[in-house]
């Protein structure tokens, strides 16, 4: 076992080093199901059940123990998101008395253009058995990210223009064979955010300026999980994330046009942020040789995040809010696998993925709704212990409404700043991942 431990922490050491780790949520939220290439052809159903690989430490540790073998998975996602915002944006001061512009004004035409794009999301995997009961592993993925990126100069710029949020996670684990039946596992987790958020703001009168949030912490979590083997053709999984808390901290930093510091909107700043628990039951059914049908129940504690407020860490007063109030939400998937040969294996996927963002308080930084999954993948082996993995899937996303509304000060002025309309937005994930066992 000393052995195996050891390599698993070098592998961990040299991924963490070499994995540039950003995403553009491919799942409803701010979350990243793309933590392999070998489930996204399923719509990752059965996920916490399939066992098919090291990814596994992810949805479900205790499927260590099915692994045949020594494996080192190398996965990668390409999320595009093309979102488009339809409506317009309007700034009103009160008192409006001169010299302020009397009333609510329009903010120009300009609608921001794509505020989607691409990202990409890796993940890294390796595992071992250790004896005939136990195995080990470690995991390094992105479950977490955000981008949206508007022109600098769009109509709702006071509400937000770049919106970003990186995560790094590093997941050892370890699982336990009890018997021909049940199967344990259990990991830890270290993850790293980074935050950064930009806005227009006022400096003075019909003067504008921009203020950059940057913030980071990192945080301490678990999983667990427990696989049962009913018959030879029915797996059940179960699993559990838990909660992360942090606090960021970093600095608030307001420019000029011109790029120059405003001391009065610069100040080191903090603000907590509770990322959800999300608890997951998978199925899995042989049907004769050649099909299996996959299923998954997913829940995510959501209503976690609540509003987010940044705080003036010199003064301890709060000096912006972010009002998510996420509601807690389901994820239901259905998959298929055929056994086209030896060789080859054939995926589809269906699923529903509620969002955690309501109508009331979607916000410009995310314009999120629920999202419907259709998907394709396939598998192909090779050599000895080779497996190479093709994913793709395509997410319809209802156009969701907005109606976004937030207030600020300037002097004895209250600003409030509004975007009405709705979105245009579609999502394309292609994957594809390496699996090596030895």
């Amino acid at each position: 076992m000393e052995h195996e431990l050891k390599r698993l922490c070098i592998f961990a050491s040299v991924a963490a080093a070499s994995a540039v780790l950003s995403g553009q949520a491919g799942a409803a939220g701010f979350a990243l199901l793309e933590q392999n290439a070998s489930g996204l052809g399923n719509a990752y159903a059965g996920s916490a059940a399939v066992a098919a690989d090291a990814s596994t430490i992810f949805f479900n540790p205790a499927g260590l123990t099915l692994l045949p073998g020594t494996q080192v998975v190398v996965a990668g996602a390409g999320i595009d998101i093309q979102t488009q915002f339809n409506g317009s944006a309007s700034q009103t001061q009160f008192p409006p008395s001169p010299p302020a512009p009397p009333g609510t004004v329009p903010l120009g035409t300009n609608t921001g253009g794509n505020a989607g794009g691409w990202s990409f999301v890796p993940s890294l995997y390796f595992s071992a058995p250790v004896g005939d009961r136990w195995a080990v592993g470690v995991g390094v993925g992105a479950p977490v990210g955000l981008k949206t990126d508007y022109e600098a100069n769009w109509m709702g710029r006071f509400l937000g223009i770049e919106s970003e949020v990186k995560t790094v996670n590093i997941n050892p684990s370890v699982a336990f064979k009890v018997n021909d039946t049940v199967s344990l596992g259990a990991g830890i987790n270290w993850q790293q955010a980074k935050a950064t958020l930009t806005n227009a703001t006022l400096i003075g009168l019909s003067t504008e300026g921009l203020t950059t949030l940057d913030a980071n912490d990192d945080a301490w979590g678990w999983n667990v999980g427990a696989l049962f083997k009913l018959s030879p053709d029915t797996r059940v999984g179960v699993s559990y994330r838990s909660a992360l808390n942090y606090t960021l901290n970093g600095s608030v930093t307001t420019t000029t046009s011109t790029g120059s510091v405003v001391s009065a909107g610069t100040f080191p700043a903090t603000a907590d942020i509770k990322f959800p628990d999300m608890a997951l039951l998978s199925m899995t059914q042989q049907l004769g040789e050649k099909w299996q049908l996959l299923g998954d129940v997913q829940y995510t504690h959501w209503g976690t995040i609540g509003t987010i407020n940044v705080v003036n860490a010199n003064t301890g007063q709060t000096a912006d809010q972010l009002a998510l109030n996420f509601q807690d939400a389901w994820r239901i998937a259905l998959g298929v696998n055929y056994s086209l040969s030896s060789d080859w294996t054939l995926r589809g996927g269906l699923a529903w993925d509620q969002s955690p963002v309501t109508d009331q308080n979607r916000t410009v930084r995310l314009p999120d709704s629920d999202r419907y999954w259709v998907a394709l993948g396939a598998q192909y082996k090779f050599g000895k212990g080779g497996a190479l993995d093709f994913g793709y899937a395509h997410l319809f996303v209802p156009s969701p409404s907005i109606n976004q509304t937030k207030q600020s000060s300037l002097g004895p002025l209250t600003i409030t700043n509004n975007a009405t309309g709705s979105y245009d937005t579609s999502i394309d994930i292609f994957g594809v991942q390496f699996t090596w066992t030895f």
